[in-house]
């Protein structure tokens, strides 16, 4: 039961809800939508998500906001990359309409598992897409299976909004040149697994990855994107390795309407000496902002936050998206939707 949840201690993973809501792509067409309370999907064992990688998800979330109200986040950008995901990898791509009445469905047939205003909770949801056609040989799949589910998870920060540590190794590449960074498919997650368990048992939150092909500038931060505050400036790396975040694409947004003016260019490593403020920007966290910077391969730490605390230009962005998210501020750019 939904009263035995202690929402504040919720960890961010899979807790059980009532419903899930599939769609099936086959004979050219996408079918229609089910719902069912099951937990397991039956597929073919040589199905092609299983064998090729045909597979994709997104990740966005559902608040229960001041005024009572539920809102999803920008989630017609979690179709447009979703979309464009599943054409990256020869998918048949989620039609936006669709995308957006499942992850609504998911959402009202789960609204007990909507943690209340104030918790620091939300309702996160996962759509995600498999190949199922049976393929020995590489080949894209023609059928295909198109799942939302939704979990409640806690606040990322159990401790409050605080600075975290990450580091930067060469050893390990997330993706490939000209490869598939820019889509959100599995495999690039695999890919960062063995950097990312380095990282955290060397006491890093994170690694941050350089540039596939030169090794000289910033690319990702772990599974989010990075940005770093400099002389009023908000910068954030630009690189087709790279996965377009709607965190940080809202982020530039808040940053623009603040005064600051937003570059997306190369960040070489050797800048990190010059910027004020640093932190990892994704669904999770919103912010996590970053007090030091440690290249494991030069020995060099990079120093980003003088007192130990998050910078005042990334704390004031955490605060304002997340208060644009709980209904406690205006929407002036249209990102929530409410759900009646």
């Amino acid at each position: 039961m939904t009263e035995e949840i202690d929402w504040a201690s919720l960890p961010f993973g899979y807790v059980p809800t009532d419903y899930n809501v599939r769609c099936t792509f086959r004979d050219g067409k996408w079918g229609e939508i089910e719902v069912t309370t099951s937990d397991t999907i039956n597929i073919h064992m040589a199905a092609t998500a299983l064998h090729y990688g045909q597979e994709l998800f997104e990740g966005a979330k559902a608040f229960r906001g001041k005024d009572g109200k539920i809102r999803m986040f920008r989630i017609e950008e979690n179709a447009r990359r979703a979309y464009d995901s599943a054409e990256g990898i020869l998918m048949e791509p989620v039609p936006e309409e669709l995308f957006i009445k499942m992850c609504t469905m998911a959402v009202k047939l789960n609204e007990r598992f909507i943690p209340p205003y104030g918790s620091g909770a939300s309702l996160y949801i996962r759509p995600f897409e498999l190949g199922i056609s049976p393929r020995v040989g590489v080949s894209p799949a023609t059928e295909y299976m198109f799942v939302v589910l939704v979990t409640p998870v806690g606040p990322y920060f159990k401790g409050g909004f605080q600075n975290t540590k990450i580091c930067i190794m060469r050893e390990f590449d997330r993706v490939a040149p000209r490869g598939t960074g820019r889509f959100k498919v599995g495999g690039n997650y695999a890919a960062s697994l063995r950097a990312g368990k380095m990282a955290h048992d060397g006491g890093y939150s994170a690694v941050l990855f350089l540039d596939p092909k030169e090794k000289k500038y910033l690319d990702e931060c772990g599974p989010a994107n990075f940005y770093a505050i400099k002389d009023g400036k908000y910068i954030t790396p630009a690189s087709e390795s790279i996965l377009p975040s709607i965190t940080n694409m809202s982020l530039q947004q808040l940053a623009r309407d603040m005064g600051l003016d937003v570059e997306c260019r190369h960040i070489t490593v050797d800048e990190l000496d010059t910027i004020d403020e640093a932190a990892a920007c994704g669904t999770a966290a919103v912010c996590s902002p970053i007090g030091q910077i440690d290249d494991l391969d030069t020995g060099k730490k990079y120093i980003i936050s003088k007192d130990g605390k998050p910078g005042p230009v990334t704390t004031a962005l955490y605060n304002k998206l997340n208060a644009i998210r709980l209904g406690e501020e205006p929407d002036v750019h249209g990102w929530n939707t409410i759900i009646e």
